[in-house]
């Protein structure tokens, strides 16, 4: 990693040999294994279930046996996402760290501490033995970035614990007792291409360079998403001539908003300088409006060689959707309290074009389930009405708060002792697995935590580390608090 000094070593050491194992979201084998030789080789009982969760189960320090059970929980899998320029295999290399200021990151890829740093907690306690807890068992999920099916597969009876925190949240001092349900739409353009016409000119446009994020806890951003911006600049110039679309490509995970990305289409070789001279235009706005949030975003029009097109019609509808459909937040929570969250949000996340279909990724979250099934249909009728093939995800459910909940009431109060000063009890927009769990075991007590991270999903992803100490104190602090 590096000579700087990391806190508390124990959680580090063990994030840096996470960091070695390649864990892309549904293909974990590796860290599926490491964990399992993990836990039998420290003695503890260990078990796999079908899905391909791992839970270790540590006994009690003596003479507190009798303490309610509690689940630790991290996912085990991680986004990957690098930077267009840079040769790196997600399946086979380690994540490269360097700490700048007090900040941890990755040279040119996403971090892995959403949520490797969960997980390196977990095996941190399992490794030590000067912790005093009561009984514990700590749970490594997989593949929660795609759809959260690692716990969505997960049985009732694999956890048998009373309380469960939930160590996959990005602001210290923040706790999260609710969180958002969410579902993915997918709209497929199916289509024969065909030769361009007859004195048509060949361009390629792109954009990178964006800050991107999450597609939940980010969307109240006002970020730029490379797929909106490109088919803004598409569907202008598709009003004033034929422009017949060759690829559109952006975009790689439904949770992320899309950082790059890059057309090609054909105009009328007439028309070409008229498009060159928008794109500068069109640029320049672009870069005012997202004067604050993106200030590297890199914008670039050229020549390219002629190939086949999409027919008129298909490309037509394609940019027209693309422009039509919603994106960003459609709804802020109407609870006075929870004013400032928001409720109800979608996310173009990725569009791929092969010689035959153009594929269309987005997600849609929500707290309230009835403005999650508007929203999928919202962006659903968008598609179909350009003559699409549709389909939603069964996706996952959200997290109502237990406003009785002994475990959020010990978090509170242990952190206010520890470090005098207040936290704050929030609900989320994005995904936890929470939801899930709420479903098969409705009596657990449930909360969800974890060190500042910032720009993750993204090759900015960093942990900030200072937090880490104060995440670990507060965490035994709640353990040596939990009642019998």
């Amino acid at each position: 990693m590096s000579n700087v000094e990391l806190k508390p070593a124990r959680v580090f050491e063990q994030f840096a040999k996470i960091n070695q194992i390649p864990r892309p979201s549904k293909r974990e084998e590796r860290m599926i294994e490491y964990l399992k030789d993990f836990g039998e080789s420290h003695g503890y009982e260990t078990k796999v279930d079908e899905t391909g969760n791992v839970l270790i189960r540590k006994p009690a320090t003596p003479g507190h046996e009798n303490r309610k059970t509690v689940i630790l929980q991290s996912h085990m899998d991680m986004v990957c996402d690098k930077l267009v320029d840079i040769d790196f295999d997600f399946d086979h290399d380690a994540i490269q760290t360097y700490v700048d200021g007090e900040w941890l990151r990755a040279k040119g890829t996403t971090l892995g501490a959403d949520d490797g740093i969960g997980c390196a907690i977990e095996l941190a306690i399992l490794d030590s033995n000067d912790i005093e807890h009561g009984p514990i068992e700590c749970v490594f999920t997989r593949d929660e970035e795609t759809q959260l099916t690692g716990a969505m597969g997960m049985q009732a009876g694999f956890m048998n614990g009373d309380y469960l925190i939930n160590l996959d949240s990005e602001d210290e001092g923040q706790f999260f007792v609710s969180c958002a349900g969410g579902r993915s739409t997918i709209a497929t353009f199916d289509f024969a291409r065909e030769e361009a016409p007859e004195g048509y000119f060949f361009m390629e446009a792109s954009v990178k360079g964006l800050v991107g994020g999450h597609s939940g806890d980010d969307i109240n951003k006002k970020r730029a998403n490379a797929i909106k911006l490109l088919s803004r600049f598409l569907y202008n110039e598709l009003r004033k001539c034929d422009l017949r679309l060759a690829s559109f490509n952006s975009g790689k995970l439904h949770n992320a908003i899309p950082r790059d990305g890059r057309v090609v289409f054909a105009v009328p070789t007439a028309f070409k300088e008229e498009v060159k001279a928008d794109f500068n235009i069109f640029v320049a706005a672009a870069e005012d409006e997202f004067h604050v949030t993106d200030t590297a975003m890199q914008f670039a029009l050229g020549s390219t060689d002629a190939q086949p097109v999409l027919p008129a019609t298909v490309g037509r509808n394609i940019i027209s959707a693309l422009q039509a459909v919603d994106n960003g937040i459609f709804a802020m929570c109407q609870d006075e309290a929870l004013a400032w969250m928001v409720e109800t949000s979608s996310n173009v996340a990725a569009v791929k074009t092969t010689d035959t279909q153009v594929e269309v990724l987005s997600s849609q979250r929500s707290n309230v389930m009835s403005n999650l099934d508007n929203m999928c249909n919202t962006v659903r009728a968008a598609y179909e009405l350009a003559g699409a093939k549709v389909v939603s995800t069964d996706g996952y459910p959200a997290w109502k708060m237990n406003p009785n909940s002994k475990l959020v009431e010990i978090t509170v109060d242990t952190y206010r002792k520890l470090f005098g000063k207040e936290p704050r009890v929030l609900g989320i927009h994005a995904g936890l697995e929470c939801g899930l769990f709420s479903e098969r075991y409705p009596n657990l007590d449930m909360v969800s935590f974890g060190p500042t991270l910032r720009y993750v999903h993204t090759p900015d992803e960093r942990l900030l580390i200072p937090t880490v100490q104060m995440v670990w104190d507060h965490l035994l602090e709640i353990l040596r608090n939990i009642p019998e």
